[in-house]
């Protein structure tokens, strides 16, 4: 149980592990503490309450870019392509399939989607996409197209975003991921990105998708521009949306991966932050700000750990620090690689972690609905 020394972080965190709901000022002053250990203890409390069971799960998907080109440009990005790059390109559907089948070889039930924004594919070519893939690989949900996309789609085809979302769900959509969502504060928005969608558009697109029976997950990158106020402002705004539409299945957070060099084509924009020199926050500001949306999003029922960038130690340790979902193993991943963060984890390393950490490993789907044998798990 979490130490009653009549601190105010104490009092906090014991409100917290309560089931009481913390107020913005309360989560701020969380932030701040350096008690990385109480945060812990407590965020792992309230996982328990939230999740008694013996398991921790994961599951098995695979990170396909359908294209690279992108019309905006996120400082912090290494990956995008302008229009007219010898490096561009979008998949053909040869490619897209043996993709989708070797996930399945694996034993996934999942494609993560996503490119960039392109400016010249119509919202017909995304459905037809959805379309074959359904049509070829029918036991494969897809996980995809994140907000920025979402709404870049709907201002292309100048259609309503409802029009849009239910039109691309009909053709296959399964899920939403969260991606994008960086800080949903418009100063820190505006700062590292042009030509994207700001913190209303990304909070309505999932708004609007949850309104027509979809679900999603939501994220947070953090450790570059934004404010602590900041970090507290887009939790908040995530609870408020969850307590409206209760879609959200899962909260994912990481920490800004600074690009080995200015991915910028043509150089620096005008205004910009060279997102290669912003130092990069590492694992106790991590752990920390985990724990703390663990104890804030009380209305989010699954953390996820980001091994991906944190690598596999502290991906294992977010386990005591409010996660209780280890994520992917991802078969295939290509953003954070382009920034130059390459961990690796195989099936059998995940599931050590989790069995490591005390817990029967089980593997889920994006709606947290078990799909393995629980005797095998």
């Amino acid at each position: 149980m979490v130490a009653a020394l009549g601190t105010k972080i104490d009092e906090i965190l014991a409100k917290s592990v309560s089931g009481e709901r913390l107020t913005p000022e309360e989560g701020l002053e969380l932030l701040k503490t350096t008690d990385l250990t109480a945060l812990g203890v407590a965020a792992d409390e309230v996982t328990r309450r939230l999740h008694p069971e013996p398991y921790r799960t994961f599951n098995i998907d695979r990170n396909i870019n359908y294209s690279n080109v992108c019309a905006a440009v996120c400082d912090f990005c290494a990956f995008y392509r302008p229009v007219g790059h010898a490096e561009a390109y979008v998949l053909t559907e040869e490619v897209l399939d043996q993709k989708m089948q070797e996930t399945l070889d694996l034993g996934g039930d999942q494609i993560l989607l996503q490119g960039g924004l392109h400016p010249e594919l119509p919202l017909e070519w995304y459905e037809d996409l959805l379309r074959g893939m359904r049509k070829r690989f029918p036991g494969i949900n897809v996980h995809g197209f994140s907000p920025p996309e979402l709404w870049h789609f709907h201002k292309m085809s100048k259609l309503p975003l409802r029009t849009v979302l239910k039109r691309l769900k009909d053709a296959g959509l399964g899920s939403l991921p969260g991606g994008g969502g960086e800080i949903l504060v418009d100063r820190v928005r505006k700062q590292i990105t042009r030509g994207k969608v700001l913190s209303d558009g990304w909070l309505e697109v999932n708004r609007v998708w949850h309104e027509i029976g979809g679900k999603s997950t939501c994220t947070m990158m953090f450790g570059h521009v934004e404010t602590l106020e900041e970090r507290i402002e887009h939790l908040e705004r995530l609870r408020q949306l969850q307590d409206e539409t209760g879609g959200f299945t899962a909260f994912i957070c990481w920490t800004h991966q600074a690009p080995e060099t200015a991915p910028w084509f043509g150089g620096p924009r005008k205004g910009g932050v060279d997102m290669s020199v912003v130092p990069e926050a590492g694992a106790f500001e991590y752990l920390k700000t985990q724990a703390v949306a663990r104890l804030y999003l009380d209305n989010i029922p699954n953390i996820q750990s980001s091994w991906v960038t944190q690598g596999e130690k502290i991906g294992q340790l977010a386990l005591y620090f409010g996660a209780n979902d280890m994520g992917s193993l991802m078969i295939e991943e290509n953003v954070v690689a382009q920034a130059g963060t390459v961990f690796h984890l195989s099936l059998e390393s995940i599931k050590r972690c989790i069995s490591d950490a005390g817990y029967i490993p089980r593997q889920r789907n994006v709606f947290y609905e078990y799909v393995d044998d629980v005797e095998n798990g």
